[in-house]
């Protein structure tokens, strides 16, 4: 791997002005909107499926989290070896297809095994997006402005969640739930073609004027290498813990206002979207944009943000689960709104840095691997499993005190990044000199 001249001069050879570079950017956004959109509009849906398949919380659970979880984090790994041979606008294309189409066809079900089966699905199409996205922007923008850049993209989750809370309360109030899963599925059907037939591939390692090589490592070199990376293992299980409890209050929420505080599905829709949308996606773009700021003087800081982050909302977390009042709750789910998405651009940027060019997609499917398999696979599910347990004793308020018993294990990934910050630096030169052999 030798290095060039200058890293924005080189992708402006390949054709990726800064223009069509941040219309790339933009596309693939509106590619990862689609994409929580279309995973996070079962959230809302809960209560009245629920009440019309006669659903339990520990199947709902199961639903929205492990069923979804194993498939989308296991097929990750294999996807993004295809995507680091192959190109990558073409999977993120069949990608979207699929998830899509699934979403739509849960319209369609009539029992839990039927939604089960439809998720899965959807799993296995979202499986394919994330990896070579965070992939190709990182060989559209150099290290100086990748965080930013993953942060902007980053922020899908919370226009994704916005969109789907906001289309999903007010559909299904108006027309039922089954209606709402086909606005929001056919849609990405439609954007599938413009990814297609106006994103172009960019050249592997432009963005840091370095040539590759064409030689794509195994997955279990990647793992290897990445499990080496012991501020990597930090990474991962403080993102997966953050995640464990930021899916289980998202999946949750809206049950939990609507048993506790009796509100009507539009109302929790409106006021979560515009909570998660405004407060999330501004806590996506500054945990990018403080990484970046803070880490051209010291890498660490990149970690250390987010560890202050996560350690200051737990006071926040538990005034909101105790709230014996809507407005107050709403309000109060503002902070952790906020928490809930700083973590995703630093980690993101970290782990492409302390990997080699052709590493990069398969280590972003290690990470939502083990992410995913924790915080979305086990964090919805817990909360079911422990709502379900507390029922007897709390009936309709033991969604309430489940979701306040899991926000404590936030304090646990926060104390994660702090241990991950001491080895950041002598790890990503360890990837620089890997890269170089």
């Amino acid at each position: 791997m030798e290095a060039r001249p200058s890293a924005d001069s080189a992708t402006e050879a390949q054709g990726f002005t800064p223009q069509y570079r941040t219309y790339v950017l933009v596309i693939l956004t509106m590619v990862y909107t689609v994409n929580y959109v279309d995973r996070q509009i079962l959230s809302i849906l809960l209560q009245p499926i629920k009440d019309e398949l006669l659903l339990t919380d520990t199947q709902l659970g199961f639903i929205s989290g492990i069923a979804f979880a194993i498939f989308y984090a296991t097929l990750g790994i294999p996807i993004a070896m295809l995507a680091d041979r192959w190109n990558r606008r073409n999977v993120i294309t069949i990608a979207l297809t699929l998830f899509s189409g699934f979403t739509a066809a849960c319209a369609g079900v009539t029992s839990f095994f039927q939604l089960a089966a439809m998720r899965v699905g959807v799993a296995v199409g979202e499986a394919g997006s994330s990896p070579p996205s965070h992939s190709m922007i990182s060989d559209m923008y150099p290290p100086e402005k990748r965080g930013a850049a993953l942060g902007v993209f980053s922020l899908g989750v919370n226009f994704g969640i916005l969109i789907g809370f906001l289309i999903g309360g007010w559909v299904s109030q108006w027309f039922g739930w089954r209606a709402a899963f086909l606005v929001v599925g056919i849609p990405g059907l439609l954007m599938a073609f413009l990814v297609r037939f106006t994103v172009r591939e960019p050249i592997r390692g432009h963005s840091e004027a370095m040539v590759d090589s064409g030689n794509a490592p195994g997955v279990f070199e990647v793992f290897r290498f990445l499990w080496g990376q012991r501020s990597f293992r930090h990474i991962a299980f403080g993102s997966a813990l953050a995640a464990f409890v930021g899916y289980g209050a998202v999946v949750w929420l809206p049950a939990f206002l609507a048993r506790s505080f009796e509100l009507n599905q539009g109302v929790i829709g409106t006021s979560l979207a515009l909570i998660i949308g405004i407060s999330g996606g501004l806590g996506t773009y500054m945990g990018g944009w403080l990484g970046d700021r803070f880490g051209k003087k010291d890498i660490r800081w990149n970690l250390w943000i987010i560890a202050i982050i996560w350690f200051s909302v737990a006071p926040f977390n538990v005034a909101l689960y105790l709230s014996g009042d809507p407005v107050w709750a709403l309000g109060l789910f503002i902070v952790p709104a906020f928490a809930g998405a700083a973590y995703l651009a630093p980690i993101l940027s970290m782990t492409q840095s302390l990997v080699t060019l052709r590493m990069r997609s398969v280590a972003s499917a290690i990470l939502l691997f083990i992410l995913n398999i924790i915080g979305l696979g086990l964090g919805p599910q817990t909360v079911g499993f422990l709502s379900d347990a507390l029922h007897p004793e709390f009936g309709e308020e033991s969604l309430r005190y489940a979701l306040l018993i899991t926000s404590f294990v936030g304090l646990w990934g926060a104390l994660h990044f702090v241990l991950g910050a001491r080895t950041l630096k002598e790890d990503i030169e360890r990837a620089r000199v890997y890269g170089q052999v």
